[in-house]
């Protein structure tokens, strides 16, 4: 019968840890397994990340483009469509995290103008897109740009 006390790992399963460096006796003496020189033989090495022995890594070889502002702006999006079928009549930045319209706090919300929207609504955002806003007011609600914070 089987239980805690008598449990085992499976035949083959289980290796000794291999000990380098007790002498040669141990069949991983002199050396310790890493080979008879070179730089990766000596303590204390390590590459970088890329590094390919001395050749020109590739990230280096290949032409740079572009321009990565690091300043930018994100936004969490939000569509039209989506807020229609929440059922509250105004909508605070608090409440697009509370029903999962939005999830990254330290960004800002935009909201587009995707799907149907025919309800009146006083909908609060940090950007919207120009058919958000015509979509909005068509239907009688209000677009409130919220400044500063972005939770």
């Amino acid at each position: 019968m089987i239980s805690l006390s008598n449990l085992k790992p499976a035949k083959g399963a289980v290796r000794n840890r291999k000990r380098v460096g007790r002498g040669p006796g141990s069949g991983y003496g002199v050396t310790a397994a890493r080979g008879n020189n070179g730089q990766k033989s000596r303590s204390g090495y390590s590459h970088s990340r890329g590094f390919e022995g001395g050749q020109m890594p590739l990230v280096r070889r290949l032409p740079k483009r572009g321009f990565t502002n690091i300043f930018r702006k994100e936004f969490n999006i939000v569509n039209l469509g989506d807020l229609e079928k929440c059922g509250l009549e105004e909508i605070r930045i608090e409440d697009y995290f509370a029903m999962n319209l939005a999830r990254r706090r330290g960004q800002g919300i935009k909201v587009l103008g995707d799907g149907a929207f025919s309800r009146k609504m006083k909908i609060q955002a940090h950007q919207f897109s120009k058919a958000a806003v015509d979509k909005i007011q068509k239907a009688g609600g209000e677009a409130v740009v919220c400044e500063g914070d972005k939770n």
